[in-house]
């Protein structure tokens, strides 16, 4: 359940892609403006988190839900109907603000149940869908945009939430003790976001965190300009995109098998170095002229996979300190991780000229400034454990709810 709803942020982005040339004709948005498509969404959906935290952690994990999915079937059907692309972002804003619930209840059903390296495996498992929603969400766009057109890839958005809506309502739980209830004020809630980014891990590795999904975010949104564009790939996009995206979910399954043995720091640490070496390299090589799209695929698909290994891992080591804050804790790092990652991804793919150079700089900068980060974080040290991540690979805890 927390799988799914993990994938419905994955497909409300991704199954856009390959429509994204025809929403900027049919409404237009010529170029890098139909970027803002992706974008709006993504703001959106990091904004509305530092909301929804504080009630998720007041009236409970599962009211929030309900409510929340209502307001996303609502937002999708504005979106089919939407007359002009200035109301197209507004409500795709509007969606992604409503689907933001989606993500902070999935990470506090999780930390109300587990701790430690359980919850970073079990993070693996719900990342794993994230990331295979990708796989066929192009695919699926352009298979509806062969029996219809953009307003029909919205519909299929709105009857697949609407199925969500009930699948949850039927059979979520409440996971939120009644006596860690926290009620809805002003400032408790300032507090408790104050309490959450006052822990020097969670901070430091939400601020991390934020940096790499900026990479992520770039890569999405010049994917299709670049892969369908620049290499005239247009048939095989969903294809293309699948690929990495695959690449990621197999990673990421892989990531949850071997956590518990090697632990969230040594695994995420080298491969953020990895993320850093690989795109640089290929960054050097594109200065030199234009890459042939073999050699540019398979060092993007390098590149990404050890985003596979950093993202889950991060998430984990942000959540570890939560505790009764979990709901507070993961609307904060939801929404700076959203945030952030839409407007350095942004700025990255405005740079966008018609080679791959200026994305993969974009990246590369980022990365480093990630080590960066986590090196102050951790003091200087990379690779170790601390006392809540034990070497011998067993969990910190199991809280049960």
């Amino acid at each position: 359940m927390v799988g799914a709803l993990m994938g419905l942020n994955a497909l409300s982005i991704d199954v856009l892609l390959p429509a994204l040339p025809e929403i900027g004709q049919a409404l237009g948005a010529p170029g890098n403006d139909r970027q803002l498509v992706i974008t709006a969404y993504v703001f959106g959906f990091g904004i509305a988190q530092l909301a929804f935290g504080p009630i998720a952690d007041s009236i409970g994990r599962r009211s929030t839900l309900m409510w929340a999915l209502v307001g996303y079937v609502i937002a999708t059907a504005l979106c089919m109907i939407a007359p002009s692309f200035a109301i197209l972002l507004a409500a795709r804003a509007l969606q992604g603000a409503a689907a933001a619930a989606t993500r902070v209840v999935a990470m506090a059903v999780v930390r109300d149940l587990v701790s430690g390296r359980r919850m970073a495996e079990i993070m693996s498992f719900a990342m794993t869908v994230f990331m295979a929603a990708p796989i066929l969400a192009p695919g699926l766009g352009q298979l509806i945009l062969l029996a219809g057109n953009w307003q029909a890839i919205f519909l299929v958005l709105l009857l697949g939430s609407a199925i969500l809506l009930v699948w949850m309502g039927r059979r979520l739980p409440e996971t939120l003790n009644p006596e860690d209830a926290i009620a809805v004020r002003l400032g408790p809630a300032l507090r408790n976001y104050l309490l959450a980014a006052s822990n020097r891990m969670s901070l430091g590795y939400m601020i991390a965190s934020s940096l790499i999904f900026g990479a992520l975010f770039a890569f999405i949104a010049t994917s299709e300009q670049i892969i369908a564009g620049i290499y005239g790939l247009d048939a095989w996009f969903g294809v293309a995109f699948g690929g990495i995206a695959l690449g990621l979910a197999a990673v990421t399954m892989t990531n949850a098998r071997i956590v518990r043995r090697f632990g969230m720091r040594k695994i995420s640490h080298a491969a953020l170095i990895g993320f850093i070496v690989v795109n640089g390299a290929h960054a050097l090589i594109s200065l030199a002229g234009p890459v042939p799209f073999w050699l540019y695929y398979i060092l993007l698909g390098c590149g990404m996979l050890t985003f596979g290994l950093i993202g889950a891992n991060f998430s984990a080591l942000v959540m570890e300190p939560a505790g009764r804050r979990a709901g507070t804790a993961a609307a904060l790092y939801g929404a700076a991780t959203s945030i952030s990652g839409a407007v350095l991804g942004s700025l990255i793919g405005q740079t966008f000229d018609g080679t791959v150079t200026p994305v993969l700089l974009g990246m590369v900068g980022l990365g480093a400034s990630c080590l960066v980060v986590v090196l102050v974080t951790e003091r200087g040290k990379l690779f170790g454990a601390t006392p809540d991540e034990d070497e011998d690979g067993q969990d910190a805890g199991v809280r049960q709810g």
